[in-house]
């Protein structure tokens, strides 16, 4: 749980830190509108993919589903700045699907913690693969992190790419290819 106190009481030594005046007007609530913030930002912290992906329902094929384009905001764990961007997510079934807005909530719990790009998408791929219990699954993440684009090098604009696969995808470079087709718009 976010300990809405503790992070007022951060707030505060950090706005000192940096030799802002705390009890100005402007800045005499701002501790507790980031407690709140942080609240909401770090939803995720204790959230369980496994509830949202445990409504399934029976399908008679297995062909591949694509849940692509889902925004997502998480921040990253080495200078608590923010990434985000779209993740696509890929399965081929093996019986039974999910509601697909189950796989966003899958990528937003995840997303709602302090991240490393690279683990996000694992961890993805690996509930739904734990979860659906489907024959494969594919996870691209394409983000923005703001700790290279406003500071550090500077590039604002990069973009950072992290691919995870699991299953049938992993040995299978047609269905890759079939997936990122299908990313790109085109029919498989």
């Amino acid at each position: 749980m976010v300990d809405q106190n503790k992070i007022k009481e951060a707030v505060k030594l950090l706005l000192q830190g940096i030799g802002a005046d705390s009890e100005s007007e402007g800045l005499l609530e701002t501790p507790d509108r980031v407690a709140r913030m942080y609240g909401e930002i770090f939803a995720g912290m204790d959230g369980d993919a496994g509830e949202p992906l445990s409504k399934v329902f029976t399908v008679e094929h297995n062909e591949l589903v694509l849940e692509k384009d889902i925004t997502f905001y998480s921040m990253c764990e080495h200078h608590m700045l923010p990434f985000f961007g779209k993740a696509h997510v890929a399965y081929v079934p093996d019986g039974r699907v999910v509601g697909l807005s189950k796989l966003a909530r899958t990528v937003e719990i995840y997303a709602g913690r302090l991240q490393l790009q690279e683990r996000l998408t694992g961890q993805i791929a690996d509930a739904v693969m734990e979860h659906l219990a489907p024959q494969g699954v594919m996870v691209v993440l394409e983000a923005e992190h703001l700790c290279m684009s406003m500071r550090g090098v500077k590039k604002p604009g990069t973009k950072t790419v992290s691919q995870a696969v699991r299953g049938v995808f992993a040995d299978n470079e047609a269905l890759q290819s079939r997936f990122y087709q299908m990313l790109r718009g085109g029919m498989p």
